[in-house]
């Protein structure tokens, strides 16, 4: 069965690939970034609660790498966001993607400096609110995915949002090869994201302890924790998560749960994941997909063979967008 893999926002920023990388905090820097815009996708910094001048430093790193637009994941929460955005502008990024809030407060000014708005979604209705205020496009993201997540399975939520918007939607969660790629066209996507798969390309600068957890897992080796205090994130098994659910699960039968003392459970821990590659006590932060992962290479191979793939099963006589 053909499909149509045109995407007028990848069009317009020259991209090869239908592909984006998400944006994952501390394991998505700026050298990670540049070689997926270099490859032919479109690659993202991953902040967090970083200030202005570490964005902007990770920034200009990803400009030393490569001339192709590349965006940056904002996290709303962050008490640094109006420098973050700042810095943004100033060094005029591309796209931003967005989580853990609503954008529109910022909307005017990014796309007054030409600046693409695509938020991340996990449900229909902050599709069409998103849609409403005046985005992009909506990153519509299933539970499979590594990190935080919403309630919906890709299979499940894609397609409705589809059906419930007019703008570009980007399919993520539990894609990691070019049969993920396939089907998210399939259910009406025009692109798809992928975050895990990411972390084991030779420019990803994660400790090699997460690239060989993430390489070793198998179908059943994440866990999802705060599915009780409300701030659910899946992550990798180990001794920190299963600590984690024991917790939280103990301080849901207190009179008066604590929910900061399980907060701080998990303080620094997905930093000691990625850059320290604390087996037991980082916060591995990867989706499902791992069990399909089996592999390290460049970011460029592994963006050609998805493709690759995904075209042939989709009938397309590995058509690029540009």
């Amino acid at each position: 069965m053909a499909t149509n893999v045109d995407n007028p926002i990848f069009k317009k920023l020259g991209m090869k690939y239908p592909i984006v990388e998400g944006g994952m905090t501390w394991a998505g820097t700026g050298a990670l970034a540049a070689a997926v815009s270099e490859g032919g996708g479109l690659g993202f910094i991953g902040t967090g609660y970083w200030h202005g001048e570490d964005v902007r430093k990770e920034i200009q790193r990803v400009k030393s790498l490569t001339d192709k637009p590349f965006g940056v994941n904002v996290m709303l929460l962050s008490r640094h966001i109006r420098e973050v955005f700042d810095v943004i502008i100033e060094e005029g990024v591309a796209v931003v993607a967005t989580g853990a809030g609503d954008p529109s407060p910022f909307l005017d000014e990014l796309h007054a400096a030409g600046i693409i708005v695509m938020p991340v979604v996990p449900s229909v209705s902050l599709a069409q609110m998103m849609e409403k205020k005046g985005v992009d496009a909506v990153i519509a993201e299933g539970m499979e995915s590594g990190g935080h997540i919403g309630m919906l399975t890709t299979m499940t939520l894609v397609p409705q949002v589809v059906d419930a918007v007019n703008i570009p939607v980007i399919a993520a969660g539990g894609i990691g090869d070019g049969r993920g790629v396939a089907a998210a066209f399939m259910l009406g996507a025009a692109g798809a994201q992928m975050g895990t798969r990411f972390l084991t390309a030779t420019e990803s600068e994660v400790h090699d302890n997460f690239k060989a957890k993430i390489i070793k897992a198998k179908d059943i080796d994440t866990i999802v924790t705060g599915n009780i205090m409300g701030n659910r994130a899946r992550v990798l098994k180990n001794k920190m998560a299963r600590n984690f659910v024991k917790n939280e699960v103990n301080e849901l039968q207190k009179e008066k749960p604590d929910a900061a003392a399980i907060e701080a459970l998990e303080s620094g821990t997905l930093r000691r994941a990625v850059q320290e590659g604390d087996k037991e006590g980082g916060a591995f932060m990867a989706g499902q997909v791992s069990g399909m992962i089996k592999d390290e290479k460049p970011a460029a191979d592994i963006l050609s063979d998805i493709w690759t793939q995904a075209t042939d099963l989709m009938g397309i006589e590995n058509k690029t967008l540009s």
